[in-house]
């Protein structure tokens, strides 16, 4: 691009290396009230936020969570180890995917591992899938550099002044359509599942 090409590639290659996750061990050993769970979920997830004024959680989205079953209620109006947990996973899907499709993908997980003694538990879920995190941003880092490259192929006629912009557009489009087509893929697993366990509501949304 007409920009310094390694200076905001290089950025962004910077902030995907330095996200993080929330680990069980990093979460209180006790049971929360709805203050101490904002409060926490506020500072292990506040490097996400876009702007300084973003709320990651409020109390009236946790208590709407639990109304639309993604979320198991607290216990005495207490939150274990294992809400937390599910409140990361639906922080990161709400970005992605609607509330009836985070319930259709959830629901299944609550049932039959939240508070689990069986051989798996949520704890057990959530270290599998976020400790791939590491490899996975690797990959995405790697995707991220091509599209970067490519878009700074384009536009190649365009004059001085409007290439720069152009070009970020481009780039903006090439991430934009890679999301679109996850998301797209996404929603017909979650349809698949559903379709499983309702044989008779074929295509039928909850």
């Amino acid at each position: 691009m007409t920009i310094d090409t390694n200076d905001v590639l290089g950025s962004i290659l910077k902030s995907l290396s330095n996200i993080d996750y929330v680990k069980p061990e990093d979460i209180p050993n006790i049971d929360l009230y709805m203050d101490q769970v904002t409060t926490f979920m506020d500072a292990a997830l506040g490097p996400s936020k876009r702007y300084p004024d973003d709320k990651i959680l409020t109390k009236t989205m946790i208590n709407n969570y639990a109304k639309n079953d993604l979320l198991p209620p607290p216990v005495k109006k207490k939150y274990s180890r294992e809400h937390m947990l599910m409140l990361v996973f639906i922080y990161y899907f709400k970005n992605v995917l609607s509330i009836a499709d985070i319930q259709s993908l959830l629901k299944p997980i609550t049932d039959k591992y939240f508070h689990s003694q069986g051989e798996m538990n949520l704890i057990d879920i959530y270290n599998e899938v976020f400790g791939a995190e590491k490899e996975q941003i690797e990959i995405l880092m790697k995707d991220i550099t091509k599209s970067y490259k490519r878009a700074g192929n384009t536009f190649g006629d365009a004059s001085e002044e409007d290439r720069e912009f152009l070009q970020q557009f481009s780039f903006i489009c090439f991430l934009s359509f890679d999301v679109y087509v996850k998301k797209g893929i996404i929603e017909k697993i979650i349809d698949s599942m559903e379709n499983k366990d309702e044989p008779g509501e074929k295509g039928k949304k909850k």
